[in-house]
């Protein structure tokens, strides 16, 4: 880790965000400068005033750090930055985001808050939603901001080539592995982890509340169009329940209590927490599964604000374009101090044994040669560096081949056991030394080439995932047919529980509410379900 990085005692504004305008702190980018290593990127969203700093410091392992405010006001406005060596990774750095509180009376303004949650996504590997109470539908109607992402962020540039087959529908589909991992943070928890009264886990509880109604109309489509959001966008998710760490009296003072004055089960599922964070959470990767590291992260703020701030739509394929572009022009002006090395050499050398070339006739010829051979070595490097490349990464993805004839990828999830393979695939890629100069083109031309089929994973993924969805609706509703033919609405299945109940979604509604159950339909909907499951 850079010197710099390892004594930044405390956090600093990345993204300033005044009366509504965003631009970028040139001190924060040029910590970031300063960080050669991959970065793990943790961001923080959620409503003000719900205890979101207190996290982000526990991660930092420090007490005070980011501000947490003991009012009604919010404390945090843009996003605030802290990098530090990564707890468990060597080699790594931590980047700690914290947003300001969405939903602040004292700002107004939706748009803006929308803008600060895009960048919160875009710019981490680790997504943290932290919200107060339960999760119930008020809870996931304040995340509509997920509902808006296809408006704020584009995967591909409208003015790019479409040559590939991407429209934008595909680019928006192919979200999903750009996004991070998402991780809903629930604080001040006071009710039972139960469902239909059985005990749940904090995920279960999660998948619980983003189940989806059935039906077309209005509200029914309303009800579920965050759900679907959450669900399509952030296949990878956790959920965190942590109950009222003290007193309310000391919950002002929550950064200055000892451990001691806290709630032991609120420290358990802090703990739980933190580890998580630091056991699973990714580098932050862009389009290409490039590995970004603080230099990067520092180019691609600052390309999503200035993008933002004229107007336009980020772009993930643009934003990456750029960076490359600066990267590359960095490198480039390294590269020809060995050749104009070797030139002065030769030229020196030439001129220590030749005699009667006054009018520089042979000298010129020289020149001539070397330029020449000096293009002729650039062309056979390119040629042998793309070769290299070419055979590497076809022996890298040949388990990937295989499990596609197998058919390993054609079932619920494949989607995602694609994406995880294909990262692999990269990451042992860039992983190898001695690639040449024109690896980065080959391995983008080896995923565009890959796009097509990641695309028809994606869909049979969805449909199958659909389809799972409805066989286990049916059967659902099946066996409540069923146990109210034998014992009525309230008939006690063999385990000692009430089956014949309604099963209720966020808020006390019935989810699969269709009305009376009499017998004629129970068989119909049996044999929908058995005919289902063929």
């Amino acid at each position: 880790m850079a010197s710099r990085v390892t004594v930044m005692e405390s956090p600093l504004c990345l993204i300033e965000n005044t009366d509504g305008n965003l631009c970028v702190n040139p001190e924060a980018v040029d910590i970031l400068m300063g960080i050669n290593q991959p970065v793990v990127v943790v961001a923080v969203v959620g409503l003000y005033r719900t205890g979101k700093s207190y996290l982000m410091n526990k991660l930092a392992g420090k007490k005070h750090g980011f501000a947490l405010g003991a009012t009604v006001q919010s404390k945090t406005k843009g996003i605030w930055m802290w990098a530090l060596p990564h707890p468990i990774r060597a080699g790594h750095a931590l980047v700690l985001l914290d947003t300001e509180g969405l939903g602040d009376v004292e700002k107004g303004d939706q748009k803006n808050d929308a803008w600060i949650f895009s960048l919160a996504i875009l710019l981490s590997s680790t997504l943290v939603y932290n919200s107060r109470g339960t999760i119930d539908n008020q809870a996931i109607e304040n995340l509509q901001y997920v509902t808006e992402l296809t408006e704020r962020i584009k995967v591909k540039s409208p003015s790019g080539d479409s040559s590939s087959g991407d429209d934008d529908d595909g680019a928006d589909a192919q979200f999903v592995q750009f996004f991070p991992k998402f991780v809903w943070a629930v604080r001040d928890f006071t009710l039972e982890l139960k469902i239909d009264g059985r005990d749940v886990k904090e995920d279960q509880y999660l998948e619980h509340a983003l189940s989806l109604k059935r039906g077309k109309d209005r509200k029914t489509t309303d009800y579920n169009l965050p759900r679907e959001c959450i669900r399509n966008y952030f296949p990878s998710r956790r959920c965190f329940v942590f109950m009222t760490p003290a007193s309310p009296e000391h919950m002002s003072r929550l950064e200055s209590l000892n451990e001691g004055d806290l709630c032991p089960s609120f420290l358990t599922v802090t703990t739980n927490f933190c580890n998580y964070i630091f056991e699973n959470s990714s580098v932050k990767t862009v389009k290409g599964g490039l590995a970004v590291t603080g230099r990067m992260l520092g180019h691609l703020a600052k390309s999503y604000v200035d993008t933002i701030a004229r107007g336009d739509v980020p772009c993930l394929e643009n934003a990456v374009l750029t960076m490359a572009k600066i990267e590359n022009e960095a490198a480039g002006e390294r590269c020809p101090e060995g050749h104009r090395l070797c030139d002065t050499l030769a030229t020196k050398t030439f001129m220590s044994r030749s005699f009667k070339d006054d009018g520089g006739e042979h000298l010129k010829d020289l020149a001539e040669a070397i330029a020449k051979h000096h293009a002729d070595l650039l062309c056979q490097n390119e040629e042998a560096s793309e070769a290299l490349c070419r055979k590497l990464l076809s022996e890298l993805s040949a388990p990937m081949a295989k499990k596609m004839q197998e058919g390993f990828y054609a079932k619920p999830g494949g989607y995602e056991l694609y994406c995880a393979d294909n990262d692999s695939v990269v990451a042992q890629f860039r992983s190898k030394p001695n690639r040449g100069v024109r690896a980065e083109e080959v391995l983008e031309q080896f995923l565009k080439e890959k796009s097509v089929e990641s695309n028809s994973i994606l869909q049979a993924d969805n449909k199958l995932s659909e389809q799972e969805r409805k066989i286990h609706e049916q059967n659902q509703k099946a066996a409540l047919l069923g146990a109210a033919k034998t014992g009525g609405g309230g008939a006690t299945g063999g385990d000692g529980e009430d089956t014949g109940g309604r099963a209720e979604g966020p808020g006390g509604e019935d989810p699969h509410d269709e009305g009376e159950d009499g017998e004629e339909e129970w068989k119909v909907q049996q044999a929908e379900a058995d005919k289902a499951m063929q």
